[in-house]
């Protein structure tokens, strides 16, 4: 498998402080609620928050999303550029597959 495990919100609502989080500006919140890609601007605008250099995230990691004014994370899934590349480019799909608050898999009743 070489896909990575990309965790379910629960889990990450559960212990937020074990995932790498990066942070999206209030205007992409609908956005990423309603399933769109998540676009390098809803990052790199003031709203939203990327780590510093020393701290980066790379292409192809697992981080969490979180959005501003929010105390839960939105939305997980997988990088498709690295934290610096992001903030040198400032535009281009951020994460094109993950996992959202109200998408299927949230609903999905295992009970």
């Amino acid at each position: 498998m070489d896909d990575p495990i990309i965790p379910h919100l629960k889990i990450v609502h559960q212990y937020p402080q074990c995932f790498k989080t990066i942070w999206i500006d209030r205007g992409a919140i609908r956005f990423v609620m309603s399933g769109a890609t998540l676009m390098v601007p809803g990052l790199t605008s003031p709203g939203g928050r990327l780590p510093d250099k020393d701290e980066g995230f790379e292409k192809g990691e697992v981080v969490v999303v979180g959005a501003e004014g929010k105390s839960e994370a939105c939305m997980v899934g997988v990088l498709e550029l690295g934290t610096e590349e992001m903030k040198a480019k400032k535009k281009g799909p951020a994460i094109e597959r993950g996992h959202y608050l109200g998408d299927g898999l949230w609903r999905m009743d295992l009970s």
